[in-house]
């Protein structure tokens, strides 16, 4: 339904598909009302060529960007209206080119941010509506930097009733803390030329001060915060867990975090708590200490003003005889016969995705122990990971490398049947690296899992007999490889397939050749069946 008319100097659009400001609209039209249509912004210099307007209607449309030169011209507007629509932002100098504004009506917009200079330019405002906006912190100088504001000490003006202002403010999600502080000081103390439509203004937020009224609540001075702990110095004996308690206090209230070694410690570990409206209390949990969980852990609380930590040393003993699985921390059976499938869920340019899966007693409180690192190495590097988390990403693979990759339950040693072995490809050139840099390629395989098409994965539960000749072979070729003249940047283990411990083993099987035959690189193939010949004839 669209009306559009000129009747007393006036252009009224209602409910179109009008999606921007129409051109070649007469000077002289006083009034302009353009609503629930598809307007989106408001560009440069909108309505500068109807220099008589005085009434701008633009409610309930979808404006979301307003330019800082889209009011100029407009010398004699006296009442905008922009209810309704998407603005996060006004660009409050845009109004030094409408001098006698006296109606801005911003209600049912999105505003969130209110700087201190916005009402620098509207000294001849007799109405103001901020309403149901997600405003949550205002300065007290952005009132007074109002000109309106000091109007009151004027004594010659204190008796005008025509200089007051109605505010309306209510309706916003206001954050009660320190930096209101001033803005509901001046709520409390407000008086004529401004006139509050809604007084009763209340907090949403935090928490302990939700739904209070403005009148009801007092607020103190921000404070930067200051992080403390109750124990800088612990010592425990290996296989015991540890909880790491932090206090900070600090208004607002501060965004807490944990460090060890430089790295962010996993928010799984965390949690927090208030223990008054100025102090938050965060715990770290280190489950199953291990030696290499000796060192310096670091709690640090910021806000807006500043930052501060904490340090605290902690020290993990064990015995001369110390074994990890002594008897000195048995085992239950329930734990000894807990079934964990492990698999390569994702593999990506540098590094792969780990998944698992255990029936436990109790799942929520379950702690799990990732053992990861190259295959020779007999020591693992030990991560642990919390309860409610079954995946692990491992990046930074290097090529031509084979690692083993083990799951178990707290601190205990893997058994058979909780790892992976699995080795990574050469790169084969600068194309190749765009394409697939990591490769991960089967080394033995008792049962190939469900992963995606182009990778493999298998349990550490077969005859390692069969990997013995095929890391032979792997040596063999490797001298051949330096032997060719031609042969040049060659991964070896490319050329490994997927498939049962025979197909590894029995390298010149027919079904092995179609593989390579299949190969999407015909300069990779050629050299891989250069080095086969070389290594097996």
């Amino acid at each position: 339904y669209v009306l559009f008319y000129l009747i007393i100097r006036s252009l009224l659009c209602m409910a179109t598909a009008l999606r921007r400001i129409p051109d070649n609209i007469p000077h002289d039209v006083k009034k302009i009302r353009i609503e629930n249509s598809h307007l989106t912004e408001l560009p440069q210099r909108s309505f500068s060529a109807v220099s008589a307007l005085e009434f701008l209607w633009l409610n309930f449309n979808n404006i979301t960007v307003m330019h800082l030169k889209s009011l100029e011209g407009l010398k004699t507007l006296t009442e905008l209206r922009l209810q309704g629509n998407k603005l996060r932002s006004v660009p409050w100098t845009a109004f030094q080119d409408t001098p006698i504004l006296k109606i801005l009506d911003l209600k049912h917009n999105r505003l969130d941010v209110l700087p201190e200079y916005a009402l620098r330019y509207l000294p001849g405002l007799t109405y103001l509506d901020l309403s149901f906006n997600q405003l949550t912190v205002i300065s007290k100088d952005v009132f007074l930097n109002w000109p309106l504001y000091h109007a009151g000490e004027q004594p010659t003006k204190k008796e005008d009733s025509s200089s007051n202002v109605v505010l309306a403010l209510h309706d916003n999600p206001w954050l009660c803390d320190c930096r209101l502080k001033g803005f509901v000081q001046f709520v409390k103390s407000v008086r004529p030329p401004i006139i509050l439509m809604n007084s009763y203004l209340t907090c949403s937020g935090p928490q302990f001060k939700m739904g209070k009224y403005f009148h009801e609540v007092e607020l103190k001075n921000c404070m930067k915060p200051e992080a403390t702990s109750p124990v800088h110095n612990i010592s425990l004996p290996f296989g015991l867990n540890v909880t790491l308690t932090c206090l900070a206090k600090a208004r607002p209230s501060p965004a807490v975090w944990w460090t060890y070694g430089l790295k962010l410690v996993k928010s799984f570990n965390v949690s927090q708590m208030y223990i008054d409206d100025d102090t938050v209390k965060s715990e770290l949990v280190v489950p199953s200490l291990h030696l290499r969980d000796s060192g310096t852990y670091t709690c640090t609380a910021s806000n807006f003003i500043g930052n501060s930590s904490v340090n605290i040393l902690l020290r993990v003993t064990s015995p001369e005889s110390f074994s990890p699985y002594s008897s000195m921390f048995p085992i239950s059976s329930s734990e000894e016969n807990v079934y964990i499938e492990i698999r390569i869920a994702k593999q990506t340019v540098y590094g792969i995705t780990i998944e698992w899966y255990a029936t436990t007693d109790n799942p929520a409180e379950t702690w799990y122990t990732l053992h990861f690192g190259r295959y020779e190495d007999t020591k693992k590097e030990l991560i642990y990971i919390g309860p409610g988390i079954n995946t692990y990403s491992v990046d930074d693979l290097l090529p031509a490398t084979k690692y083993e990759v083990c799951v178990t339950l707290k601190n205990l040693s893997p058994r058979r049947g909780q790892c992976i072995v699995f080795v990574t490809g050469s790169d084969i050139s600068e194309l190749e690296q765009r394409e697939k840099l990591i490769h991960i390629i089967v080394i033995v395989c008792a049962m190939v899992l469900a992963v995606p098409a182009g990778m493999y994965a298998c349990t550490t539960e077969t005859r390692f007999s069969c990997f013995e000749k095929c890391s032979d072979r792997f040596k063999r070729s490797k001298r051949s490889e330096k032997s060719l003249k031609h042969a040049g940047r060659q991964g070896t283990f490319d050329s490994l397939q997927a498939g049962s411990d025979e197909g590894l083993c029995n390298r010149d099987s027919s079904e092995d050749k179609q593989r390579r035959r299949r190969s999407d690189d015909r300069a990779l193939k050629a050299r891989t069946e250069q080095i086969n010949s070389a290594e097996l004839y």
